[in-house]
């Protein structure tokens, strides 16, 4: 120790060994019980108010951390729950995620994110990966994925949500739109405009049951009609706004040109717009142009885009409560349906003479 200072015991040093705050501590500057303590914590709506305010007070000025390693031991719960969703980038996802993480929150329940890249084999290691993390409870997208996955997860006993599809009677929980029923729907809606001439630049349907079933949706609702699409008026390719414009920019070069051209997703019809405008092509004198599902810029275009909306945020939150019931243990867990809406904006008329 250099000459002239002395080690304060009451000083830095003391406080860098304090011994921290413990569950004991906080419920007793709360005048409560540990069992209350641990029940605003865990189950917050089983406990008042006034006393859930009065912890979380204690709590802030004591800067008390419950231990994770405890609560998991006592509950056999690590109140966490993992998602594997294809992509962080889309908007759908994105406000999915946003309304899963909001409700599992208020539940004090932890997210866990990975993504595909709408790879199966990616899912499966994703999804894998988090049960060794040891999540409760796993949300994922689509019905489909390996058989494998499906036996570890019921090996391992971890519950999972489908979401973003909707099956009334499936073995597991599905929650989200009828993507059939909506794009079937949009269809019938432009037929009754007076189009014939159809063109579709849809996302790529291998490995994804959502755009197979917009695919079919619209193909159905034609069908219905006696309308045929022609080979050429039905591309597919990947996601992006720029693949929206190149999709575009092959569909309308031939001859003859569809009247109404329908994007799979929000960034194919945002691309098909862009192009549509960079070609002199006038929306929607000469061409309507409508997508699914919808994001922000579809209303903000110098021609906003006619789509059908999907409830993202809501499919989030109702995965949320879907899951923590299975998590708690309930048998009667029913599949939730989730309507699109339909937006009718300014992309779309009835077809020229």
């Amino acid at each position: 120790m250099p000459r002239g200072r002395r080690k304060d015991p009451e000083g830095e040093g003391a406080q860098r060994t304090a011994r921290p705050v413990g569950l004991r501590e906080v419920a007793a500057l709360a005048s409560v019980s540990t069992a209350t303590v641990s029940r605003a914590m865990n189950a917050p709506e089983t406990v008042s108010p006034e006393l859930r305010r009065r912890i979380q007070m204690v709590i802030r000025e004591t800067g008390w951390v419950p231990s994770g390693a405890a609560r998991a031991l006592a509950t056999r719960r690590t109140f966490t729950v993992g998602t594997v969703f294809p992509s962080l980038a889309q908007g759908l996802f994105a406000n999915a995620l946003d309304g899963l993480q909001d409700e599992l929150n208020a539940r004090s329940y932890t997210l866990l994110v990975a993504h595909s890249r709408y790879s199966f084999e990616e899912e499966r290691r994703q999804a894998i990966k988090l049960v060794e993390r040891g999540v409760d409870g796993l949300v994922l997208v689509g019905r489909q994925r390996p058989p494998e996955l499906v036996r570890f997860l019921e090996k391992q006993n971890v519950p999972y949500v489908c979401t973003f599809v909707f099956e009334p009677d499936g073995r597991v929980p599905c929650i989200g739109p009828d993507s059939y029923r909506a794009l079937y729907e949009l269809t019938e809606y432009l037929i009754g405009l007076g189009h014939r001439r159809f063109g579709l630049i849809a996302q790529s349907i291998e490995g994804n049951d959502r755009a197979q079933a917009r695919w079919n949706g619209v193909h159905a609702a034609l069908a219905a009609r006696g309308i045929a699409v022609l080979p050429q008026h039905a591309l597919q390719g990947h996601w992006s706004i720029t693949e929206g414009r190149r999709l575009f920019r092959q569909l309308v070069a031939g001859y003859p040109r569809p009247t109404v051209v329908m994007g799979g997703n929000p960034f194919l019809a945002v691309g098909a717009m862009l192009e549509a405008l960079a070609m002199g092509i006038r929306v929607p004198d000469e061409m309507s142009i409508v997508g699914y599902d919808d994001i922000e810029i579809m209303q903000e275009m110098a021609i906003p885009i006619t789509t059908m909306r999907g409830p993202s945020d809501e499919v989030g939150r109702e995965a949320a409560r879907v899951i923590l019931r299975m998590i708690a243990g309930e048998t009667d867990v029913a599949s939730v349906e989730l309507p699109s809406k339909m937006l009718i904006r300014a992309s779309t008329a009835p077809p020229p003479r």
